[in-house]
């Protein structure tokens, strides 16, 4: 899905970034493009950035020592 028309970045790209640790916009902007004309995407971002956050927090948590992480 195109997320930034501005710069035709797409989510991969967002969610890319953002896995390779920006966590702000201005740190997505600066990664891959996105939300640095308009900033009309801004909060497609932002709600990227929140949903890759949870998911990684919730790797980092399962991946912990034995007994630390999620029930299987």
């Amino acid at each position: 899905m195109l997320v930034c028309h501005c710069n035709g970045v797409s989510d991969r790209s967002v969610r890319r970034a953002v896995r390779q640790g920006a966590l702000t916009v201005s740190e997505v902007g600066r990664a891959c493009g996105a939300g640095t004309c308009c900033q009309g995407c801004n909060p497609t971002i932002n709600r990227i950035i929140q949903i890759e956050s949870h998911r990684q927090a919730q790797v980092d948590d399962d991946s912990g020592p034995p007994g630390t992480g999620s029930p299987s």
